[in-house]
């Protein structure tokens, strides 16, 4: 594999007339490989093979489908500690982490779809009908960077699994990961034409890929303002537009929770990837009668962060993954002090000791209100902000008081949060925890996208509805 190639029909080529672009190591701030920006031929050369696969794949058996996923599975297995370097290396996750979590993640979707895959109802009787499932067509794909495997990968498997052919355009902030899930589903036996990579930038490729009038869907996941974009361009082929966008999930705390138990495991979503998780739940909502408290116990648990180097084993941070990045959240740790907010740790500037790489300190904010920059703004950084509520009522406002609706955390007594579960305005809730589960549909309200990834919930997003009318009973 040479990383300034793309794969399309089954091998590695050539751009046509693309751009070479370094990806940098944000640790280092120092380039670790080259890739090719592609251009709008690429574009039209992986989609043309995409669509002449799927005359042959868009035919094969659920049992055929569900063989090549197992294959794919043990491939993956396989390759994972390349998959986790890959990762640490270009996006900033310590190689612990990356290990742990973000390799292992991608799999877990692939272990999620095979399952759903064998239980999925491709067939019913409505009446004197026949309503079946069938593959969309060509799906472009096009992914960020903070959760790169995880991200491809649950778009990829129900893709494969329900008869697919796509053309993935991973972030160029972190390629290599992807690319090495090429190899993974040529060497499964994947067919030519199935899978294509062509990387590049939003403002080509991906604008290529949703604009071209032989893709049948584009999934995108990223921030609200390119999933706007994306929608945009998507919309004079009327096209399927799939998108899991931008979040700002509240943590919002009962009246008299154990702080020393709850607080760990959810403040863990907001430090966890260096804070970049559109699920990380930042907005912690307390009540007046406890804020002292929650701010001691947030305050420990930030200052209790090391910030280290990806490369090294531990239970640290890394940076964030670039320097745009970087100096937005500065900005919003800025915009925090310049408004009134209380800064209780951390701040501005690196942490001590770094002079160089993208570190951003654990950093946490009380006296927070709607009004302020921070509250409305996805930081993607390791930053917390604390505001006050009066009761019930209010915590729900608060809480729902976002244009976004990814995700939605709950701390507390679980039947007390489960009370308030359903008046959360998100497409996930978590009780005394951050993250999803398998097979669970991940997905968001209002401006955090539409359709949901996982399970049979993502493998039905990623086929059409046939009614069928008039034949044999």
């Amino acid at each position: 594999m040479d990383s300034r190639q793309f794969f399309i029909d089954g091998a590695w080529c050539d751009s046509e007339g693309g751009t070479p672009y370094q990806v940098i190591d944000p640790s280092t701030e120092q380039p670790v490989t080259t890739i090719t920006l592609g251009t709008r031929a690429d574009v039209d050369k992986a989609v043309a093979a995409a669509r002449r696969a799927f005359r042959t794949f868009g035919r094969t058996s659920v049992e055929e489908r569900a063989a090549l996923l197992g294959r794919v599975i043990e491939g993956y297995k396989a390759r994972m500690p390349d998959l986790a370097a890959a990762t640490s290396r270009e996006m900033g996750a310590p190689i612990g982490f990356a290990n742990a979590a973000q390799a292992p993640a991608g799999l877990g979707y692939f272990l999620g779809t095979l399952k759903a895959l064998g239980e999925f109802a491709f067939e019913e009787r409505v009446g004197k009908a026949r309503v079946v499932h069938e593959p969309i067509g060509v799906v472009a794909m096009i992914t960020p960077w903070n959760w790169p495997l995880n991200q491809i990968c649950a778009k990829v498997a129900p893709a494969l699994a329900a008869g697919d052919t796509m053309v993935l355009k991973p972030s160029e902030e972190a390629p290599s990961c992807a690319m090495i899930l090429a190899e993974i589903l040529h060497d499964a036996g994947v067919p030519a034409g199935v899978f294509n990579l062509v990387n590049g930038d939003g403002p080509t490729v991906g604008a290529a890929l949703a604009s071209h009038p032989d893709v049948d869907m584009v999934s995108f996941t990223g921030s609200t303002r390119a999933g706007v974009a994306v929608a945009q361009a998507a919309a004079a082929t009327v096209k399927r537009v799939h998108q899991e966008l931008g979040g700002k999930a509240p943590n919002l705390v009962l009246e008299g929770a154990d702080l020393a138990a709850v607080l760990p495991p959810t403040l863990h979503g907001v430090l966890a990837n260096s804070g970049q998780s559109c699920i990380a739940p930042t907005r912690l909502l307390v009540h007046e009668g406890q804020i002292a408290e929650a701010v001691a116990a947030a305050r420990g648990i930030m200052e209790a962060t090391r910030v280290g180097d990806p490369a090294e084993q531990g239970a640290h941070i890394g940076p964030v993954v670039n320097k745009a990045q970087f100096d937005k959240i500065q900005g919003l740790i800025q915009s925090a002090i310049d408004e009134g907010a209380t800064l209780v740790t951390g701040g501005v500037g690196r942490p001590d000791g770094r002079n160089a790489g993208f570190y951003v300190k654990p950093t946490l904010f009380a006296d927070v209100t709607p009004d302020m920059r921070i509250w409305r703004e996805e930081t993607f950084g390791p930053v917390a902000t604390v505001t006050t509520y009066r009761d019930r009522d209010h915590a729900i406002e608060l809480a729902n008081d976002t244009e976004y609706g990814l995700s939605a955390t709950v701390s507390g007594d679980p039947a007390a949060a489960a009370e308030i579960a359903p008046e959360l305005r998100a497409g996930m809730v978590t009780i005394n925890g951050w993250s999803g589960g398998n097979g669970t549909p991940f997905g968001g309200y209002k401006q955090s996208g539409n359709g949901r990834e996982g399970g049979k919930y993502g493998l039905a997003d990623f086929m059409e509805v046939k009614a069928i009318i008039g034949g044999p009973a």
